[in-house]
């Protein structure tokens, strides 16, 4: 039975300020994609991962992203 993980994703600002975009628990096959995907849609907006964070503290994925430029 695949009970997947909890994932953070948080936006890098400009200026450096995070903020977080939103949590929510993710399948392990989507987990897994990570290995393949370099950009991340949510919320119709898309982004670019720059890294992530195994907090084992709180058993959660934290994704570092930035927003792709929609000109």
């Amino acid at each position: 039975m695949d009970n997947g993980m909890n994932v953070i994703l948080f936006e890098k600002k400009p200026d450096g300020e995070l903020v977080q975009i939103e949590e929510r628990s993710w399948t392990m096959n989507m987990v897994a994609a990570l290995e393949h995907v370099n950009y991340i849609v949510v919320g119709d907006r898309e982004y670019e991962t720059i890294e992530g964070r195994l907090n084992v503290d709180t058993g959660k994925l934290e994704l570092l992203l930035v927003p792709m430029r929609n000109d």
